[in-house]
């Protein structure tokens, strides 16, 4: 099979990329599993933009922080100055976002946010992303999707990535390895994807932990074809430890219990009843003061109530978690919910450069496998969504033009919902119908076109 660019994985960044890819490129795109099981699905809290041009030094402190300082500045302000845009982009696309009454978008606050910046569609703001990117990208006939298909290789010809060697997997063979999947332990035949540039966009690796909010096919496929490769990687022990994924002793993945939730008031609770953190310090300071108060109690989960948040706002933003919660007998507008700290996001991953490219030339990675330093040691709330979008959007432009997409003044464009043309007849172009206005490249071309990126 041969195609302009194979991107592997469905989540925001690959749906992103393709969206942002020449409308008159062939693309493949690999979904191990279902469609719909990947952790983009899965964000509840929303997606961080930068409310206004005076907000820049506060939100890129704020993400700085709870990064221990370890996050690549620059990288940090290309996510932050690229959010209006991206923004702009899903609510053209047809996104539905939460609105105040003058319609404008409704922000809310998570912890280590030092006000509200987070756009959000009730507690399904990654499904709601998601579910859109993946319409979209449906309709483009240059786009083709083979879902169940995962890759166990690349392709790798006089020092660069050529693409990648597949093979179709069940549902059962989805949440394997890719050292348990080799061509010998399927039933089908492996085949090869060809392309002139390949994007790994394969999420995380809470599929290879006992206790994940992760889906189970994320298995860090892309780090381990980047370690068997020789590729830079960055961060590999920096796993980030959600402190509120919902107590049970059922079997499977964990439900998430947004940290949102603490941004609107809900607040953390001892076994004797006693607010014990302040819940909106970063993650890892809340999830290391629940496993020590789990300790000091002896108990397996300590408790989060609603109690101090307004009851309309738990019925309007909380819809899903409220639901999840009746499942299990438990009421959250009357009682509280058991919690417990729990292996949610990797903030490592393949290095990338600022175009998201890798060490290897014609290959690329963004989202969650991925490392551009945005995270720094600790993931800031609502950051993932944006970072990946943003960074997507930047490997399509340089595999497209062979450039480096120029970034935004802070403050700008206007966040009015219409999408800038990218300058080279994207699908997201027709897509949205652009208006003339082109978002400029840089000066200077950072590498050649199909990706023949230098080494960072």
């Amino acid at each position: 099979m041969d195609c302009d660019v194979v991107i592997v994985g469905c989540g925001v960044a690959g749906l992103y990329a393709a969206l942002n890819l020449p409308a008159t490129s062939r693309v493949v795109m690999l979904s191990k599993g279902e469609l719909d099981e990947c952790d983009s699905m899965l964000a509840q809290g929303g997606i961080c933009v930068l409310p206004e041009g005076d907000d820049y030094d506060s939100f890129f402190e704020d993400t700085m922080r709870a990064g221990h300082f370890e996050n690549r500045r620059e990288s940090v302000d290309i996510m932050i100055r690229s959010s209006r845009s991206v923004i702009n982009d899903l609510v053209a696309l047809g996104v539905e976002f939460n609105r105040e009454a003058d319609g404008s978008l409704a922000f809310t606050r998570e912890g280590a946010h030092a006000r509200p910046r987070i756009a959000f569609y009730r507690d399904v703001t990654g499904k709601a992303i998601t579910s859109k990117l993946l319409e979209r990208v449906q309709q483009l006939p240059n786009v083709e999707i083979l879902d169940h298909t995962a890759m166990i290789d690349l392709l790798v010809e006089e020092g660069g990535c050529r693409g990648v060697v597949a093979c179709p997997v069940t549902e059962e063979q989805s949440v394997r390895t890719i050292d348990e999947l080799m061509p010998e332990d399927v039933t089908a035949p492996a085949f090869e994807i060809h392309a002139g540039a390949t994007l790994l966009a394969t999420g995380g690796i809470g599929g290879v932990y006992q206790h994940s909010t992760n889906f189970p096919q994320l298995t860090g496929d892309a780090v381990y074809l980047a370690t068997k490769y020789g590729l830079e990687t960055e961060h590999l022990d920096y796993v980030q430890i959600h402190p509120t994924g919902l107590y049970s002793q059922r079997p499977g993945r964990t439900f998430l219990i947004s940290e949102s939730c603490r941004g609107e008031g809900a607040v953390l609770l001892n076994q004797a009843g006693e607010r014990f953190v302040d819940e909106l310090q970063p993650r890892d300071v809340v999830a290391a003061a629940i496993r020590e108060q789990m300790r000091a109690d002896g108990s397996e989960h300590e408790w989060l109530s609603f109690a101090p948040v307004d009851p309309a706002v738990v019925r309007e933003h909380f819809v899903n978690i409220r639901q999840r919660c009746l499942e299990d007998g438990r009421d959250i507008l009357d009682e509280s919910i058991p919690v417990v700290p729990t292996q949610h996001y990797f903030m490592g991953g393949v290095r990338v450069d600022r175009d998201s490219a890798t060490s290897m030339p014609r290959l690329y990675a963004a989202g969650e496998t991925s490392c551009n330093g945005v995270h720094g040691r600790n993931r800031l709330a609502s950051n993932s969504l944006l970072e990946a979008l943003v960074f997507a959007r930047r490997a399509a432009y340089n595999i497209a033009t062979g450039r480096s997409l120029e970034v935004e003044a802070a403050g700008e464009p206007a966040l009015d919902g219409a999408h800038r043309a990218t300058g080279f007849d994207a699908s997201i172009d027709r897509l949205c119908a652009a208006p003339a206005i082109s978002v400029p490249s840089a000066s200077e071309p950072v590498s050649p076109a199909r990706g023949e990126s230098s080494s960072k």
